[in-house]
């Protein structure tokens, strides 16, 4: 089922939520045959609070404090609303699988009922559509007792870790400062145990420079975990992230993650899957990365927050206010609703979506522009560079110094 998008620029001009980023003409592309990618990736805001105040938060930190407006919790109504939307997207589009994301906030604060409802709603409305579901948490009330209820569910769990104790309790404190390593770490010793270990999905670790990257990697291997996904602190041009900003000539990013690629890649056995290396290496080997973070793969995340509304990557929350807002809700419409919008189908443009400089890159089918976010500029939107472009460049062009080296080496040997 094809999705009819819309272009009138002036109607969504008349919204101060929206930044048209492009001077692109969507008749001419809709004209060459692109049509927008069904959304894949559901994120379900049950709870719009945290137990923790994490310095770079990109919810409670950043340009867009929307999240003080909305109720604390989903309500239960409103919850099966939105399970009710999702299957309404998959059956439209014939999709056989959907990745359900429980998050926050801290989603655990939602309580057991709460989730319960929202798990069984979801597959229930999935129908003969398999239905993936996580939460993200960041671990501190994760319970024996909340494990045994996801096991129940089929719920797997990431978790939030920044290494060792002196970086992980660096940015993620609560209310009054203290850490939050101890708590999370005995949930995480729970998780990777024998009895749960099935349901661990992963750890999400925020690079930090100031902090030793291999020290850093240790740490979260110390947890088993059976892959990490390294996140780079959201800034933009406007707000640049730390360490760097216009014009500066640091790489602090890029130099400590090489130092992590190296150490991972030359183990002889990869304790680990690193999502960005991996991606990385797949772009260079001629494949499409597939994440938020880099790559010309379309934009198929919408989220869902407390109060209905359909929102974008919660990580446009990082440019200005409203950026990832589309003015519709699940009360009254529908995701194909939310594909109509210039706004959400801007993030699904590919290369096509790229600045100038960008589509002039010989690494750009890699990159792909870095994250979404972290190109955006007052003025030009998000048709720039991503604030990281230093950062990437140094990191790709070494890793694919590697994988020559590798790919001669082998060659030789062959012969």
């Amino acid at each position: 089922m094809g999705v009819q998008v819309s272009t009138n620029r002036d109607a969504l001009a008349q919204n101060s939520l929206f930044e048209w980023p492009y001077s692109l003409d969507m008749e001419a592309l809709l004209a060459r045959g692109w049509r927008p990618v069904p959304f894949h990736d559901f994120i379900l805001k049950i709870h719009a609070r945290c137990d923790l105040a994490c310095d770079y938060c990109y919810m409670y930190q950043s340009a867009d404090q929307g999240w003080r407006e909305r109720p604390k919790v989903m309500s239960p109504a409103l919850a099966e609303r939105a399970a009710g939307r999702i299957g309404e997207h998959l059956r439209a589009h014939s999709l056989t699988r959907v990745n359900v994301t429980l998050h926050g906030g801290e989603p655990l604060l939602a309580g057991p009922e709460l989730i319960t409802r929202v798990v069984r709603a979801v597959r229930r409305e999935a129908g003969d559509a398999e239905a993936r579901i996580q939460i993200q948490t960041n671990g501190v009330r994760l319970t024996e007792s909340y494990l045994r209820l996801f096991d129940r569910l089929g719920v797997r769990v990431g978790v939030s870790l920044d290494g060792d104790r002196a970086a992980h309790d660096a940015h993620r404190r609560d209310a009054r400062g203290r850490g939050s390593y101890d708590a999370t770490s005995r949930a995480l010793r729970r998780l990777a145990g024998e009895s749960f270990a099935h349901l661990y999905a992963g750890l999400l670790c925020v690079v930090d420079p100031s902090h030793d990257p291999i020290a850093t990697y240790r740490a979260l291997l110390a947890f088993d975990p059976p892959s990490v996904d390294f996140l780079l602190p959201h800034g933009n041009w406007s707000a640049p992230p730390p360490l760097t900003g216009e014009g500066s000539p640091r790489r602090p990013y890029g130099e400590w993650l090489i130092a992590v690629f190296d150490h991972w890649y030359d183990a002889p056995r990869k304790p680990t899957r690193v999502r960005l290396f991996e991606e990385i290496i797949n772009g260079l080997l001629g494949g499409t990365p597939h994440a938020e973070s880099l790559g010309l793969e379309p934009d198929r995340i919408v989220v869902v927050e407390t109060d209905g509304a359909i929102e974008r990557s919660d990580a446009l929350k990082s440019a200005y206010e409203g950026a990832a807002a589309t003015g519709l809700n699940v009360m009254d419409a529908s995701f194909d609703d939310a594909l109509r919008l210039p706004v959400v189908a801007g993030g699904q443009l590919g290369f096509e979506g790229l600045s100038e400089t960008c589509r002039a890159c010989a690494i750009a089918r890699v990159c792909g522009g870095g994250m979404y976010a972290h190109r955006y500029r007052p003025g030009s939107g998000f048709a720039n560079p991503s604030v990281y472009c230093q950062d990437l460049y140094l990191l790709i062009g070494h890793i694919r110094r590697r994988l020559d080296r590798d790919v001669v080496a082998l060659r030789a040997g062959l012969r």
